[in-house]
């Protein structure tokens, strides 16, 4: 999965003191799009008009690796020569040599939207600014704001030896399984439980737990879930989120083109047999 980047270590602590240096690596995200060149991101003495005090710290990796955020696109005529915003999503199946990259960069986007979306206070419209002492946007009406991550499932729906895959109606090509993110009040399994009938008419028994992992891109901490299916097992699909929603045997599973998903992994053990 996107996580597992072992020997190397990903360290979120948050500490304001950093600055970067010219060599320091930088995230300029434009929406989803991300300013990179190949499988580079820029330092900061590639990016023109850019001081040491516009980035902010977000994480370091293996102890001697800097990760700061430009909180802004890069003005065109600034663009260093090479550079081009790519849509993140294009490079989910890119092979980068170092595996650690694409776990940086969806955790990068996650921080950028964060930052983004909360400049200014909820509550009285003020600008928002860092905290010096946590990972923090403060407003000087009292309003403190901390990243947001939003919880989701993902359901390995289990019937003897089928399981129950997905393709989404609209997005994502590939089979998946069934998804959605936790409703305010609702635990975790209740969640799974909720999706699996909403999505296919099934009901289910048995839920347990398998694996969580962060999925930046939409902000969300995906957290794992297998089940069985509870008596009828006639799928009534829901027709406006999905295209497919069948019983598949371990053989006919079809796995997604990469290693990073929950979903994925998910899918492989069935598909071999360990679950």
């Amino acid at each position: 999965m996107i996580q597992d980047i072992y020997p190397h270590k990903l360290n979120n602590r948050f500490d304001p003191s950093k600055r970067p240096d010219e060599n320091s690596l930088i995230f300029s995200f434009s929406g989803l799009d991300l300013l990179i060149k190949g499988e580079t991101l820029p330092r900061l003495s590639d990016l023109k008009g850019i001081s040491a005090d516009d980035p902010v710290f977000l994480f370091t990796i293996d102890g001697d690796k800097d990760f700061f955020l430009y909180r802004g696109a890069v003005s065109p005529e600034n663009i260093p020569e090479g550079f081009e915003y790519i849509n993140v999503r294009t490079l989910r199946g890119k092979g980068f040599a170092e595996k650690y990259m694409p776990l940086a960069i969806y955790t990068g986007l996650h921080l950028a939207h964060w930052y983004g979306n909360f400049k200014y206070c909820g509550r009285c419209g003020k600008p928002t600014r860092p905290d010096d002492k946590e990972r923090a946007l403060r407003c000087d009406c009292g309003n403190v704001i901390y990243p947001v991550i939003a919880p989701a499932v993902i359901v390995g729906v289990t019937n003897g030896d089928k399981i129950l895959v997905t393709k989404y109606r609209t997005g994502y090509g590939h089979f998946a399984l069934v998804a959605g993110f936790t409703e305010i009040g609702e635990t975790l399994e209740e969640t799974v439980a909720r999706e699996v009938m909403e999505e296919t008419g099934l009901k289910v028994k048995n839920i347990r737990y398998y694996k969580s992992q962060p999925w930046g891109i939409v902000c969300d901490l995906l957290v794992g879930f297998f089940c069985d299916v509870d008596g009828d097992d006639t799928i009534k699909m829901d027709e406006s989120e999905l295209k497919v929603a069948e019983w598949r045997n371990r053989a006919d599973v079809e796995l997604q083109p990469d290693q990073f998903s929950l979903t994925n992994e998910m899918m492989t053990v069935f598909k071999n047999g360990l679950i």
